[in-house]
């Protein structure tokens, strides 16, 4: 007899739920024209759609996003304004987490629900028992040689691969080394099993639940997906596009748009007098002590009146602490 594992039924509702918040309280002040906002994106649009809106509620033309998400998902959108999309890079490299809803017994040509499914198995009874999902989840985690989908903005021979696949033309993908970090089983009702997953920039979901589906010998799609955090910014810290444009129409952006050094939070903080904050907004070098032995090789700077002023690099052929990124005027 199959056994069943569910907990947290509903799972991924829950965190929908998560945004139902009140309204916002009134704070008086103009609100920055730089920072980052951590939008929850809705489903059934994609990320552009979320900057192109973005950008109108909030009258910015700098406007930029870090990890795109597909229609079919939604959740942690961290989206930059102004200056801080020039921090954007720092962003993409951030690790990700989500919940994934699979749907065993069928694959789907996109390996998720938008493209056509062919079913599998048609009997729920004759699906993997618990025991061997769990087990099979456990070959998924740590480093992974993953096979991106066709129906993916890769890019191969000049080409996204999206394009190639909308011509009717598949071509043998490049596997792209990802990470695995955590991959656990939340809730297993055939033939929905709900997972939550961990991991690495550049980790395709789809391509996780269809390689599952193959290791299981039953086939799966993924049928639904949140992203619940990406880099330092969780579901806890986003707001919908509805909050967003009251927010804005009320004049209290700033209550919902973050400093753009949260993206940097982990660099070591140095602060620097007026004199030494003056020359390294000009462009020159750090006067500042070398690292010591594995000490980090960047630093996040800010002047005396707290104010974030630049990002330094280590130079190692010149010794010295270089200018990467100057933001005098953020």
């Amino acid at each position: 007899m199959m056994g069943h594992y569910v907990a947290s039924l509903g799972a991924i509702d829950h965190y929908r739920r998560l945004l139902q918040a009140g309204p916002l309280t009134e704070v008086q002040g103009t609100p920055p024209a730089t920072g980052v906002l951590v939008i929850d994106k809705p489903l059934g649009r994609t990320s552009f759609d979320v900057v192109a809106r973005v950008r109108r509620v909030c009258g910015q033309k700098r406007v930029g996003h870090a990890g795109t998400l597909d229609p079919l998902a939604t959740g942690v959108l961290p989206i930059c304004l102004g200056s801080a999309t020039r921090l954007v890079e720092y962003l993409a490299d951030a690790g990700k987490e989500y919940r994934a809803r699979l749907h065993l017994g069928a694959v789907s040509a996109t390996y998720d629900g938008e493209g056509p499914v062919t079913p599998q198995v048609t009997d729920p009874a004759l699906l993997p028992a618990t025991g061997t999902i769990l087990a099979a989840l456990a070959v998924f985690r740590g480093p992974q040689q993953q096979v991106p989908p066709m129906h993916s903005a890769v890019q191969q021979g000049g080409k996204r691969l999206y394009e190639l696949a909308r011509s009717g033309v598949e071509v043998e993908r490049r596997p792209r080394a990802v990470t695995i970090y955590r991959l656990e089983l939340v809730a297993y009702t055939p033939p929905e099993l709900v997972l939550d997953v961990a991991c690495s920039k550049g980790t395709y979901i789809r391509s996780l639940a269809h390689d599952l589906g193959t290791a299981l010998g039953c086939g799966a799609y993924l049928e639904g997906l949140v992203r619940t955090r990406h880099g330092p910014f969780g579901m806890a810290d986003a707001v919908t596009l509805d909050q967003l444009e009251h927010a804005v129409a009320a004049g209290r952006l700033h209550e919902v748009l973050r400093p753009p050094d949260v993206l940097v939070a982990d660099w070591p903080r140095v602060a620097l007098a007026a004199d030494a904050a003056r020359r390294l907004a000009q462009g020159q070098a750090l006067d500042y002590p070398p690292p010591a032995g594995n000490a980090p090789r960047r630093l996040r700077v800010y002047g005396p009146d707290g104010a974030f002023l630049a990002l330094v690099l280590w130079d190692e052929d010149k010794a010295r602490w270089h200018p990467a990124k100057v933001f005098s005027g953020v």
